[in-house]
This record gives C-alpha cells, sequence and structure tokens, in this order.
C-alpha cells in the first residue's frame, strides 16, 4: 500500500502545475511530499453522490479483518473451492513474505521466509475477486464497476461462505477502499482546475511546475468513529499517437472502523456509512471541470 506522511497545511492560492522532466530520456524526475487539508473554502454540494457513466473506479474493495480459532489452518480455507468454483473458477494460494536484516560486527545478514496466508479465487473474467484470508475476508471488483448494490451484495454472499467455514471469533477491522484514476487532459495541466485537494506548494518553489508528486492524508472521522487514510499521486503519461497529453492522478481512498464489531447487522450498516463516506470524500477532492470528464 502507498505510504508517506506530510504537515497539513492550507492549499495554495496559485495552483499546482506540472512540467516534464529536461532529461533526453523522457523520463519524469522529482517528487514533492506534502500534505493539505480538503479546501475548506469552497461550499461541499450535497454528498449525494451522482451516477457517473465513465466513473474514474479502477478497483473497489471490501475488507473484513477477523480473529480466527487457533486451529484453523490454510487447508480449512480450502473447503470454499467446491462452494465458490461456479462463480470463481480460478485459484491462486497466497503467502506472507518476511525479511530481516541484522548488522553484527559491521557484518550485515539477511535472511527471509513465507507463512501460509490464504486463498484467492478468481472469477472467470477477472473481473470479481474474493480473497480467504487467515486473518480476514475482502472482495474486490475491477472496472468496469457498476453500482454499489451488486457489489456489497456478492460480497455479502462471499463473506456468509467465509464465516460458515471458518467460524471467526471476533470481527475487528472493516473497510471500504476504492482506487480512482483521473485521467486529465494537457498538455499544459493546472491540478486546481479538476482536484480541490493538493499539495501546499510554496510558488517559488515550481516555477517549472512539478514532474509528480505522492500525498497522503491520514484524516480522523469522529462520526463515524473511523478513519480516512488518503492517497493521492500524479503520473504524467503522454499519448503515444501524439495526442495531447493525458496526465494520470491517482485516488486512493481508503476508510475503515476498528472496534468490536461482532454484531453482523450492525457491521454492514458500517459498510453503508463507508460507502457514503467514501462518495463524499470524492466529491470534495474534485471540481466541476473534473465531474465533465466522468459525465
Amino acid at each position: 500500500m502507498l505510504g508517506g506522511f506530510g504537515v497539513l497545511g492550507p492549499p495554495s492560492p496559485g495552483g499546482l502545475t506540472f512540467a516534464k522532466s529536461n532529461q533526453g530520456n523522457g523520463t519524469y524526475v522529482g517528487s514533492i511530499w506534502g500534505c493539505t487539508r480538503l479546501d475548506n473554502d469552497d461550499t461541499l454540494r450535497a454528498m449525494s453522490s451522482p451516477h457517473y457513466s465513465k466513473a474514474p473506479i479502477t478497483e473497489s474493495i471490501l475488507d473484513i479483518r477477523v480473529q480466527l480459532p487457533a486451529d484453523v489452518v490454510r487447508e480449512d480455507l480450502l473447503k470454499l473451492l467446491p462452494l465458490v468454483r461456479p462463480q470463481y473458477p480460478h485459484m491462486q494460494l497466497t503467502n506472507l513474505l518476511h525479511g530481516e536484516v541484522t548488522v553484527e560486527a559491521d557484518v550485515a545478514h539477511s535472511s527471509a521466509s513465507q507463512t501460509e496466508y490464504g486463498c484467492t479465487f478468481i472469477s472467470e473474467n477477472g473481473k470479481q475477486i474474493f480473497q480467504a484470508r487467515l486473518d480476514g475476508f475482502a472482495f474486490n471488483r475491477l472496472a468496469p464497476y457498476e453500482s454499489w448494490e451488486p457489489f456489497i451484495n456478492e460480497a455479502h454472499r462471499c463473506w456468509t461462505l467465509y464465516r460458515q467455514v471458518v467460524e471467526p471469533e471476533a470481527i475487528t477491522r472493516v473497510a471500504v477502499r476504492t482506487v480512482n484514476r483521473l485521467d486529465l487532459p494537457g498538455p499544459q495541466l493546472d491540478f486546481s482546475t479538476y482536484l480541490r485537494t493538493l499539495p501546499d506548494i510554496s510558488n517559488d518553489l515550481q516555477p517549472g511546475g512539478v514532474s509528480t508528486y505522492f500525498m497522503q492524508l491520514q484524516i480522523p472521522q469522529p462520526d463515524i468513529d473511523g478513519m480516512l487514510l488518503l492517497n493521492e499521486v500524479f503520473l504524467p503519461s503522454e499519448d503515444p499517437d501524439g495526442e495531447p497529453d493525458i496526465h494520470s492522478v491517482i485516488l486512493d481512498i481508503d476508510l475503515f472502523i476498528e472496534g468490536d464489531l461482532q454484531d453482523e447487522e450492525y457491521m454492514w450498516s458500517l459498510f453503508d456509512k463507508l460507502h457514503a463516506r467514501r462518495n463524499h470524500v470524492f466529491e470534495a477532492c474534485i471540481t466541476d471541470e473534473a465531474r465533465k470528464l466522468f459525465q
């Protein structure tokens, strides 16, 4: 997962622009780390998110972290295979990799190991993925994302199978995560035309623009006892056909709630809250000009 840190601050009044590297190989260099607050200067619109015919969602994930009985192993997860094979005919085994580096007498020693982690079941077209892990459950939907209802219904169905097979002792965390790819037209791009949440950069530091940036915000959501982890990454690119440049911004919205979540009805009501907050966050990060690109 993307990571980083920064200091909260007001948005740059001059906006944020990009610039290509002047290196001959055409690569992009330079990175600016920083964070900014959600733009409070604009009045937030009603948070009933519109349906976009060209939604920029590349992946949507629902995740449930659990504590399983001590005697549950990966072989128990394989009992799911005959239950899900009609919808998820492909399976992969997953492992956790562990690495360690120690230094003794100025000599470095490294070691690596792996432990069994879970099973991943994949639909025939590869668009839907059901993860059964020893620490939890996840359901992934890749583009095209239809709407929340079929997504949450299929996640609920898969979770019911997972729960029946492994009988979790505790549910400790629920999360909704959406990865959006915003393809913004160039060649000269003022990010503030499309984005309302941007790094705060002094105008004196960007006379030639910004070649790329990464930003991470961690914003508590006290009204739902949750946390927002917002990652924003600028990935400039060129159209190989010579058309105006298209520059991509990855907007990764990760919302989660931790606690004792054993009551299933309550747990699923939290997903509706996280979904509504996800829409709120997305709309708070973009402008009307960006919305036009998704219509």
